[in-house]
């Protein structure tokens, strides 16, 4: 029998085929198989104009009424994007509906009646002829299963690859719906379009396509694959940019999933390397390393570290979004600006008092040198929190305390979720991705918004925060310190970071928001 030696097959060759071959089917199927005829929608606002607190610049939002005069109910807001998202024309004929049918789209509004409705923000002004008399575009308000659900029907119309309109549609309250609406159903379809030819809910373009991301790890993939192929006949050194020895990482607990994950992949890519992490929060992390002052330590921070220890030199490495979470019997998901600033400050003691359930407030926060709590209390509060005046997180502490909310004390973001999820009527604060995890918490949405990184950049999210990493002085170029740095921002780390719902600053829209604050 002739043996087979692997030194003799072309490993290589294979692999190069491989990273060549994927890519051109990827982009293939995406824009000419998959991609050929799709339709899409996106809701770009969902906001209801209640008068959550009174203002005397209301204006016109006082006057919101139907035609009868009567004012709405509980008025809302919603703005829906209706696009082409494939690589082809929609036609007429290409809606799935009988030929007797003029419209092509449905959205229903659960729990909601229509009161208004006009389609804007055509991409060519040519469009405006498909929306005439006799369109098929309309409006109606039915009961379905004792419910009242408003109605629009939009007009089968023709968009070419890249097209698009919009509908914004005034609303009121039907019936004793709770505090917050369903969201929106649209309902059309597509002959021979992608998959079962349904319309599909798109995202905001800015980021990266999943499926890009999904082709960078595969080509990740086929390098780090390399040199353990290759390994099997022959001892190939390392990457280029890897480094050995020991390095210590200290600091956030929000960031902390994120390095060990990091640390563990640097490390079985480049074996003469070893961390050692030891997260103990923003604040003592900082302390720490301005101590020890070693060339061997980083340390990682939520937000910069201000003007204490001017040795620590800064750099912004990521993007993080935090976000309140709740435990889910307190009935609340959406507070405006203002009720969570009364909520800490302890001006609510019953979320009864914020439209939820009659359950009394709990406060679970962090430390005081919590990076977390910082990031809370400046860029929410606008205030520093009172004391903790509780140890269990369900009594005061001392009985003259008996009267105030009960505020409890956490010190780490695991500890802080499993009190959360275990405390009836507890409230507390997180990074997104960590809080993300837990089934047993909800987070809440602030002023209407969601956590999304979208929002954040654009301003509309309050509560984000740039993360850092601290050396002291310079580290070396070929240090494992410096190494690990630019691994994280710019290779592997970056996807990383990525699936933990944050961004390298570099790939925001808004970069300057990484910029180093003064100190």
């Amino acid at each position: 029998m002739t043996e087979v030696c692997l030194s003799d097959f072309p490993w290589q060759i294979v692999l190069a085929v491989l990273a060549l071959v994927v890519p051109i089917f990827a982009f293939l199927w995406e824009f000419v198989l998959v991609g050929r005829k799709r339709l899409g929608y996106r809701v770009q606002m969902d906001t209801t104009a209640r008068q959550e607190v009174a203002s005397e610049n209301a204006g016109a939002l006082r006057r919101l009424e139907r035609e009868g005069g009567a004012p709405l109910v509980d008025p809302s807001f919603v703005l829906l994007r209706i696009e082409n998202t494939g690589t082809t024309n929609v036609d007429t004929t290409d809606y799935a509906v009988l030929d007797d049918v003029k419209g092509g789209i449905k959205i229903n509004f659960p729990g909601r009646r229509v009161a208004g409705m006009v389609v804007t923000e055509l991409s060519d002004e040519f469009l405006r002829e498909n929306f005439g008399p006799e369109s098929g575009l309309g409006v109606r308000n039915v009961e379905k299963s004792n419910r009242m659900v408003g109605v629009i029907e939009l007009p089968r119309v023709p968009l070419n690859a890249g097209q698009h309109y919009k509908v914004l549609t005034v609303l009121e309250r039907a019936g004793h719906e709770g505090k917050t609406f369903a969201e929106p159903e649209v309902i059309a379809g597509i002959k021979g379009g992608v998959h079962n030819g349904a319309i599909r809910e798109t995202k905001s373009r800015t980021g990266i396509p999943r499926w890009v991301t999904v082709l960078i790890y595969f080509l990740v993939s086929v390098a780090l694959a390399e040199p353990f192929v290759i390994g099997l006949t022959t001892a190939d050194p390392a990457p280029l940019d890897c480094a050995t020895g020991e390095l210590t990482i200290t600091g956030s607990t929000a960031f902390a999933p994120v390095l060990r994950e990091a640390t563990d992949a640097y490390a079985r890519t480049c074996p003469g390397a070893e961390f050692v992490l030891e997260m103990a929060g923003s604040s003592a992390g900082l302390e720490r390393l301005s101590q020890d002052k070693g060339p061997d330590m980083l340390a990682f921070s939520d937000g910069a570290k201000g003007n204490r220890a001017p040795q620590l030199l800064p750099r912004p490495i990521a993007f993080l979004l935090f976000a309140l979470v709740t435990n889910p019997d307190t009935g609340v998901q959406d507070l405006t600006r203002t009720q969570v600033r009364d909520v800490f400050a302890g001006r609510v003691s019953n979320w009864k008092e914020l439209g939820g359930n009659d359950l009394p407030v709990r406060i679970v926060d962090r430390e005081s040198a919590s990076g977390t709590r910082t990031t809370l209390e400046r860029r929410v509060l606008g205030a520093v929190e009172p004391g903790e005046n509780s140890n269990d997180c369900i009594e005061p502490k001392a009985p003259e305390l008996a009267g105030e909310v009960v505020r409890c004390r956490r010190a780490g973001t695991a500890s802080m979720l499993e009190t959360v999820a275990t405390t009836p009527g507890a409230i507390g604060y997180s990074e997104l991705g960590a809080a993300a995890r837990r089934e047993e918490v909800r987070t809440v949405r602030i002023d209407g918004h969601a956590a999304t990184l979208e929002g954040a950049d654009h301003g509309a999210y309050p509560f984000w925060q740039t993360e850092y990493a601290y050396t002291h002085g310079e580290p070396k170029a070929d240090s494992l310190a410096a190494s690990f740095l630019r691994y994280l921002t710019n290779q592997v780390g970056a996807d990383i970071l990525r699936s933990y719902g944050d961004r390298p600053c570099a790939e925001l829209e808004n970069p300057v928001l990484c910029r180093p604050e003064s100190e």
